[in-house]
């Protein structure tokens, strides 16, 4: 058993209270037997029960004490006196007992609550941590699976590695192409290029045959190895250039960022 979940169920409080059926009540009976831990839980709750009765007990003031021996005083002594006194006192216990009685049952609801609103957080809590973790997953998961498909094309032999290094125009600038020549594919690893405001891109060019041809444009923030348009003749260069959004059909020579030479072999 869970003893601090028992106790905080507030099924001890009802024990002392009595609203609990009475096979109920033989369960909490013989958990108290088995469990030290509940019998003092039980032993406290009756004691704090014990203090707010006694704090909530009317006391009874001079006044009303003075005029109670003035009618014991005035009448002879009977059944009257006794039965008023009887009544009275009745009625005060009564009223006492009514009071905490209506105090208790607001503290315990009042209690009930805020151990329900508490476990409600909790749960919310713990709902929105494994939201979190799966989502956290996810992006591991997307990761792994970007890095394994960079690793196809960067460990594969089949896929030339040009590196593009910084013009004058942008000497910190570099990238890297992968082309192959059995599949004409061609990929593209940024490592540092500066960004473009929002009406230009990036664009890359193979220089064949004295000839620039278009590979696709792309923006500063391209990660991984991002796939290009194949070309289907080698190239002896690759450039990128700045462009409008969208690329040109031919390139801006006075804005060349990066290029690289395609190694003979």
């Amino acid at each position: 058993m869970n003893i601090e979940e028992y106790i905080s169920s507030g099924i001890l409080e009802a024990y002392v209270l009595g609203e609990l059926m009475e096979a109920e009540m033989a369960e909490v009976q013989h958990n108290i037997s088995l469990y030290p831990a509940l019998r003092a839980e039980l032993v406290k709750i009756e004691e704090t029960q014990e203090k707010l009765l006694i704090q909530l007990a009317i006391k009874p003031s001079e006044r009303v004490k003075s005029k109670l021996f003035e009618k014991i005083n005035e009448k002879p002594a009977g059944k009257v006196v006794q039965l008023e006194q009887s009544s009275f006192t009745t009625w005060r216990y009564a009223t006492a007992a009514s009071v905490a009685l209506a105090f208790i049952t607001s503290y315990l609801a009042f209690n009930y609550w805020n151990k329900w609103k508490a476990s409600e957080s909790n749960l919310t809590e713990l709902i929105a941590q494994n939201q979190r973790i799966a989502q956290d997953y996810n992006n591991v998961n997307l990761r792994l699976d970007q890095i394994e498909s960079d690793l196809k094309v960067t460990s594969n032999p089949d896929f030339a590695r040009v590196v593009m290094k910084g013009t004058v125009n942008a000497p910190q600038s570099l990238a890297t192409v992968y082309w192959n020549q059995q599949t004409q594919e061609v990929f593209l690893s940024v490592q540092s290029m500066k960004e473009l405001s929002k009406e230009n891109q990036y664009q890359l060019w193979a220089i064949i045959d004295g000839k620039p041809v278009d590979c696709g444009v792309f923006d500063s923030n391209l990660a991984g190895v991002f796939k290009m348009k194949n070309i289907f003749n080698s190239p002896v260069t690759f450039a990128v250039t700045v462009e409008p959004r969208g690329g040109k059909p031919s390139p801006t020579l006075e804005t060349m960022q990066v290029a690289g030479n395609l190694a003979k072999g």
